[in-house]
């Protein structure tokens, strides 16, 4: 099969990144033709490996030493204040309140209707709200389009969900990461394919925690969404009884100051530590013995699902969505009323007193995540593929006749 991945930015360091381009290499290991390609590249080379069978384009090269060279003659200066005010422009076709619409300006979102208009053959994935409405607007040449979707649907503005009622019934096919927006795709958008399959983690292959160390993890972007203020506020109801605990937070983000003086404010700079960005995450999980989701509202939490492929147990809110699909509460961790800081501090408690606890709860972690193995989920893709690819076959042979 010939497969697509069309990313806002390829070169980047997000979850939704990182997940995509496993699900690339994973194809391209089974064999099939795969191309990721970047809408917008800022960097020299991707923050995450990309398999050598996997071919990397872009579509709108924005490095410094990238940009077009000075323009020569009448028409060349005109073409270039052309693009000039059209990266000045915002884009026609993408909702307000898209995150992903303070990075498309009316350049790059005709970079990317041209490039989905010239698709004759195979499918093309689409990995995000804004993408995946310029799919079903304008990749009408035949290709298979395939939509991924990252986040839950609640969270989405209703701007958005109104392209999305309008929009994703012309696809081929949605792919969701939970139950829950499965059912809730099915319902705003009738008629749509609607398929659940679930982020695979990068790889099984981690080193294990040994569950012993006073050492507790979390990790994620520094905003609001992220609950981390929760999770200071619950920490410091344990620092008397745990005195020789630390949490570390790893991420970056604009609330750094806000959680900089929570902390202050509860007296924990010597045990909560923002840690910023880092790139051996796996090695600083393997080092802990408790991780943590305190998310206020969540997709699927690939960072939770990577925790437990280190074997750890994990304390979690059980947010929209995704924690209670994958965790089942007393099993492989604890899962907690959303935003209920007297909740965390207590499920806390019980796994930072008890190691056993720990080593058990961390084992069934291990167990668990074999579910989300890349060639378990690369199953999954593989036979949506196979029925998309026959159905269309199938309506060409119809029409045929």
């Amino acid at each position: 099969m010939k497969i697509r991945y069309l990313l806002l930015h390829a070169y980047g360091m997000g979850g939704t990144i990182r997940t995509v381009i496993t699900q690339a290499n994973a194809m391209a290991a089974a064999g099939h033709d795969v191309e990721l390609v970047s809408v917008v590249r800022r960097r020299d080379r991707p923050h995450f490996p990309v398999d050598s069978r996997v071919r990397l384009s872009t579509l709108v090269d924005l490095r410094p030493g990238a940009r077009a060279p000075r323009p020569r003659g009448l028409l060349g200066r005109y073409r270039a204040r052309r693009l000039a005010g059209l990266a000045a422009k915002p884009p026609r076709h993408v909702p307000l309140s898209e995150p992903g619409r303070r990075a498309i300006n009316r350049q790059v979102e005709l970079a990317v209707i041209r490039y989905l208009a010239e698709l004759r053959d195979g499918i093309v994935v689409t990995t995000r709200p804004a993408l995946n409405i310029l799919s079903a607007e304008y990749a009408t040449g035949g290709v298979i389009r395939v939509a991924q979707e990252h986040v839950n649907f609640g969270t989405h503005k209703d701007d958005l969900r109104a392209a999305i009622t309008r929009c994703y019934p012309r696809l081929d096919a949605v792919a969701v990461l939970t139950a829950r927006d499965r059912e809730d795709y099915l319902r705003v958008a009738p008629g749509t394919h609607v398929a659940r399959i679930p982020n695979a983690v990068h790889s099984l292959k981690q080193k294990p925690s040994t569950c012993a160390s006073h050492i507790v993890v979390a990790a994620g972007r520094l905003r609001p969404q992220k609950g981390f203020d929760l999770l200071i506020r619950a920490f410091a109801g344990l620092v008397e009884e745990f005195d020789d605990w630390q949490v570390r937070i790893y991420g970056t983000g604009d609330r750094y100051d806000q959680l900089r003086a929570l902390i202050d404010e509860h007296h924990l700079y010597n045990h909560v530590f923002l840690m910023g960005r880092t790139e051996r995450l796996d090695e600083e999980m393997a080092k802990a013995s408790v991780f943590v989701l305190s998310s206020r509202y969540e997709g699927l939490p690939m960072v939770l699902i990577e925790a437990m492929s280190h074997g750890l147990p994990v304390v979690s809110y059980d947010c929209p969505t995704g924690p209670g699909d994958v965790l089942t509460d007393g099993k492989e961790g604890l899962l907690l009323p959303p935003e209920d800081v007297p909740a965390l501090t207590a499920a806390m408690r019980r796994l930072m007193g008890d190691e056993g606890l720990r080593a058990r709860m961390g084992d069934a972690s291990l167990a668990t995540v074999e579910r989300y193995s890349p060639e378990t989920v690369r199953g999954q893709w593989t036979e949506l593929f196979e029925e998309l690819t026959a159905r269309r076959r199938a309506r060409g042979a119809g029409a045929r006749v």
